[in-house]
């Protein structure tokens, strides 16, 4: 886990009365597959609650993309610790506005259904971060390899999944090592991979996700918090040599003055200009490596 976040927000108030009204409706009777949820149509994207099934059972998740005909890359979206909420569904209809299909899966399934989490989270409280515990322990490397699998497999049977393109994927907070898991869990498929204030990424230890690199084929931006990188100065420098030695290009960078938890609309740390220019970054690694 990481220290000192304050990324406390559960509902997103940015998001409109009529967007949420939209959302409310799509959920309707409970998170249920493509079958059974009606999609909603927002701002020209396409959101419905579907299951993913894995080797462990149904993942609730969020899938978005572009309304009309068409097809695009898919992408996936590893959420921060608080999993799936209207901050990240925002995010995955943005995406998708883009030309993406994008899936943002819950990934405490194997525990609760999303909203994980009621109210307001205190990262600070102990009491707080006591809930997390049990929720994180269930999300062991091996299985969050068999859901990252999963996820892509998902989204490739989708009938918008351009699957002639490559599949991106980002992650932020815990969701940074699953993100460099899921490249290398599926290296055929994901082209492109992001990591926004990232928790550990480089250890000492043997399941270290900096030691997966060589498994991957995928360009990467690793966007690291100026606090995180405080604590761990070495890491940056020796992501950028695993990412050297593996011949994977790969762009890292320190966001001076942006701390971990700053992309996250509504989060006590969340700053705007930093997270518009991450997002920027993010759009031209996909647009160069997902086509």
């Amino acid at each position: 886990m990481c220290d000192d976040i304050h990324e406390g927000l559960i509902h997103d108030p940015t998001v409109s009365r009529r967007t949420f009204g939209l959302l409310s409706a799509a959920a309707a009777g409970g998170l249920a597959s493509p079958a059974l949820a009606a999609p909603a149509l927002v701002d020209g994207v396409v959101e419905k609650d579907v299951e993913v099934k894995t080797p462990d059972g149904l993942a609730d998740a969020a899938l978005f993309h572009p309304a009309g005909k068409g097809r695009w890359p898919g992408v996936v979206i590893w959420c921060d610790f608080l999993s799936l909420r209207p901050v990240f569904r925002e995010m995955g209809r943005r995406l998708a506005a883009s030309g993406y299909v994008v899936l943002v899966p819950n990934f405490y399934y194997r525990s609760r259904k999303a909203p994980v989490f009621e109210g307001a989270f205190n990262f600070a409280s102990q009491d707080d971060r006591a809930k997390i515990a049990p929720l994180r322990a269930a999300l062991t490397n091996d299985k969050v390899d068999i859901d990252a699998a999963a996820y892509v497999d998902f989204l490739d049977a989708q009938p918008q999944t351009d699957t002639a393109k490559k599949i991106g994927v980002q992650g932020y907070c815990m969701g940074g090592p699953f993100t460099l898991r899921t490249a290398a869990v599926r290296p055929d498929r994901v082209g492109a991979a992001a990591t926004f204030h990232a928790s550990v990424l480089v250890s000492d230890t043997p399941d270290s996700p900096h030691l997966l690199i060589p498994k991957t084929k995928a360009a990467y931006l690793v966007a690291t918090a100026d606090n995180d990188d405080k604590q761990r100065p070495q890491e940056k420098d020796r992501l950028r040599a695993a990412f050297a030695a593996a011949g994977r290009p790969a762009a890292v960078e320190v966001y001076e003055g942006a701390n971990h938890g700053w992309c996250v609309k509504g989060s006590p740390v969340y700053d705007e200009a930093a997270a518009e220019k991450a997002w920027a970054e993010l759009l031209a690694l996909y647009r160069a490596h997902l086509g």
